[in-house]
C-alpha cells in the first residue's frame, strides 16, 4: 500500500469495514463462547481465523478500484433500506396482531368468506369511494379502465392488485339502497362493504375505516384510495408504487396546502378553522383526496390507533394530520392529478402516460358518466399494459 494512494472514499469504506468487521467478530466470539466454555483455546483460534479473512478482505477492498469500492457501498445502502423496512414491517405486523388478539374499539364487517381466513398476499388494494346514487358512475369505470368479471380475479391472481368499490350501508339497514347493491354485489362481485353509514359529511370516518378494514382482510404492499369520478391508468399506478417498494413509511399522492375556510356555508367548509391559526392560514401539506396511496405500516397505524385519530370535515385533510406527526414520506407525483384531454393527451403523446386524470374544477372528472370513456379513450395506457407492466 505504500506505493499507493488510497482515495478519502477508499479510506472512509474501509473505517466502516473495520467497524463491520469487529462486530461482527465479537458477535461470532460471544456465540462460540456460549456453546465452547470448556474451550478457550478453541474461541481464540476461531477469532484469529476470522481476523485473518476480514484481513485478507479489507486489503482486497483497498487495493480495489474506486467503482468496485463504491459498488460495494452501494449493496450495503440497499441492504440497510430492505433490512430497515423488513424491521419496520415486523413491529407494524406485531402491533396489530396485539391490538387484533384485545380488541380496538373499532367494528371491522368482513364477508362471510373471510371468517378464519388467512390474509391474502398482495402488491397493492384499490378501494374506489362510492356511494349509493352512483350506479352508473360505477359502470362507466367498468367499461374502461376497471376490470370485470374473470379478469379482475386473474389481476388479483397474477399480478396482485386487488380493486373493490368502498361503501357502507344506508340509516336503514336492510332497506330499498342496500337490496339495490346486494344485487349489484351479486353480479359484479367487486364491493368492500363496511360497517358504516353512508354520508358526504362521513368521510373522514369512512375513509379511516377503509384502511383499518382492507388491512384485516388483505397483507398488500400498499393500499390507494380514489374517487369513482377519476380515471386511472393501473400499469402507472403499480410501475409508480414499485418505485418506492424499499421505502418503510410512504405516503403518495399530490401533496396541496388550500387555505382553511372558515365561512359557514361555503363548500370545504372547516368548522375547527380555529385549529390552524390566524384567518387566512393554510392546511399543512397534504394530498388531494381525489387518489393517494400509503404503504403497509401507514395503514396499520391507522387501524391500530383508529379509535383516537381525530376526524376533520375533509377527509383528505384527516389523512394529512394523521400523518403529519409521523417519520413518513411524502411523495408529491404530479402525474396522480393529470388533467382531462387535452393535458394528460399531450403527455401521453410526449411518452409521459399520467397515472390518473381529472378535471380540478369538479374535483373528478366533470360529467364523467358520459366522458369517462372519451378520456380513457384519448389517455389510457391501453388494456394490455397492465399485463405487460413487471413490478
Amino acid at each position: 500500500m505504500r506505493g499507493k494512494a488510497v482515495s478519502g472514499k477508499a479510506i472512509l469504506v474501509l473505517c466502516l469495514a473495520s467497524f463491520l468487521a469487529g462486530s461482527l467478530i465479537t458477535s461470532r466470539t460471544w456465540t462460540s463462547q456460549s456453546h465452547n466454555n470448556h474451550h478457550p483455546i478453541v474461541n481464540h483460534v476461531t477469532a484469529s481465523n476470522k481476523l485473518g479473512e476480514f484481513d485478507h478482505k479489507l486489503r482486497k477492498l483497498g487495493e480495489g478500484k474506486a467503482e468496485d469500492i463504491m459498488g460495494e457501498v452501494s449493496k450495503t445502502h440497499k441492504a440497510i433500506q430492505s433490512l430497515e423496512k423488513t424491521i419496520s414491517n415486523l413491529e407494524m405486523e406485531l402491533a396489530v396482531s396485539r391490538m387484533s388478539s384485545v380488541g380496538n374499539g373499532v367494528t371491522l364487517q368482513k364477508p362471510k368468506s373471510y371468517s378464519n381466513h388467512k390474509l391474502q398476499k398482495a402488491f397493492v388494494v384499490i378501494g374506489i369511494n362510492t356511494a349509493f346514487s352512483s350506479r352508473k358512475r360505477r359502470d362507466s369505470l367498468r367499461q374502461t379502465w376497471m376490470p370485470t368479471g374473470e379478469k379482475l380475479k386473474k389481476l388479483e391472481k397474477e399480478k396482485g392488485i386487488v380493486i373493490r368499490f368502498v361503501i357502507g350501508h344506508s340509516a336503514t339497514t336492510g332497506g330499498v339502497l342496500d337490496k339495490a347493491l346486494d344485487k349489484e354485489e351479486a353480479e359484479h362481485k367487486d364491493f368492500l362493504r363496511l360497517n358504516h353509514v353512508e354520508g358526504y359529511h362521513q368521510l373522514s370516518t369512512k375513509t379511516r375505516l377503509y384502511f383499518s378494514t382492507a388491512v384485516s382482510m388483505w397483507d398488500a404492499e400498499f393500499y390507494v384510495k380514489v374517487d369513482d369520478d377519476v380515471h386511472l391508468n393501473l400499469g402507472m399506478l403499480a410501475t409508480t408504487l414499485a418505485r418506492y417498494r424499499s421505502k418503510p413509511r410512504v405516503y403518495i399522492g399530490c401533496m396541496k396546502s388550500g387555505p382553511v375556510l372558515s365561512e359557514k356555508g361555503v363548500k370545504y367548509h372547516e368548522p375547527e378553522y380555529w385549529k390552524f391559526g390566524e384567518d387566512g392560514n393554510k392546511y399543512f401539506r397534504h394530498a388531494t383526496g381525489q387518489i393517494y396511496g400509503i404503504s403497509k405500516d401507514l395503514a396499520a397505524y391507522i387501524s391500530i390507533n383508529s379509535p383516537i385519530l381525530h376526524r376533520y370535515a375533509n377527509e383528505d385533510v384527516s389523512l394529512g394530520s394523521w400523518l403529519i406527526g409521523l417519520e413518513v414520506e411524502h411523495v408529491d407525483d404530479r402525474s396522480m392529478c393529470c388533467g382531462t384531454p387535452p393535458d394528460c393527451e399531450w403527455k401521453a403523446q410526449a411518452g409521459n402516460i399520467c397515472v390518473a386524470s381529472f378535471d380540478w374544477s369538479c374535483s373528478g372528472v366533470c360529467k364523467s358518466v358520459e366522458k369517462m370513456k372519451y378520456v380513457h379513450n384519448s389517455c389510457g395506457e391501453g388494456d394490455s399494459s397492465i399485463w405487460k407492466s413487471d413490478f
